[in-house]
């Protein structure tokens, strides 16, 4: 049993080459050249523009988006993706003012829709993420740009792809229907 499967189309409204992937895929440029509409069958998926789960990030849940450009803002460039397991139990991690899980840490088990105003952080420069996978969000309530943590270590943002250790909302991946 697959916990996840995507279907990436080369064409709007799910037209076009398409390609099946139930698993990270570091690159899918030999499966197609353009991915304009993508179906989530089941599972969730962090979609990246670039290979081996760099450059822009976005989360897609089960559903169908037949425009890309229209429905998360990306373009037709998606070049890796990488299936998030579902996760049962508690959820936790220890976000670090500075790098190297230094300087002030404050801990979280629940969405944060702003870091600022919860815990008087404007930065996040590390990370431990023990239990649960996470968004994170460049601004509050869940806006901007993505970046997708799993458990372990995060020494400094660019571990997580950030352009910025500039971190204004926080979600745990519980959707997986």
């Amino acid at each position: 049993m697959t916990m996840g499967k995507i279907i990436f189309y080369e064409d709007r409204n799910f037209q076009g080459r398409s390609h099946e992937c139930s698993s990270d895929c570091a690159d899918l440029h030999s499966y197609f050249n353009r991915c304009n509409s993508i179906k989530v069958e089941s599972g969730c998926f962090m979609v990246y523009e670039r290979p081996n789960y760099m450059g822009n990030q976005y989360f897609v849940r089960r559903g169908e988006y037949p425009d890309n450009q229209q429905m998360i803002g990306i373009n037709d460039c998606i070049r890796s993706c990488r299936m998030i397991p579902m996760h049962r139990g508690q959820y936790r991690m220890r976000m670090y003012d500075r790098p190297d899980m230094g300087g002030q840490m404050n801990e979280l088990s629940d969405d944060c829709p702003n870091i600022q105003d919860r815990f008087r952080m404007s930065d996040i420069n590390s990370c431990n993420v023990m239990d649960g996978h996470w968004l994170m969000y460049d601004q509050p309530n869940y806006k901007g740009r993505q970046y997708y943590v799993k458990p372990g270590e995060y020494r400094r943002f660019s571990d997580w792809g950030g352009l910025s250790p500039k971190i204004g909302s926080l979600r745990r991946i519980t959707d997986f229907n």
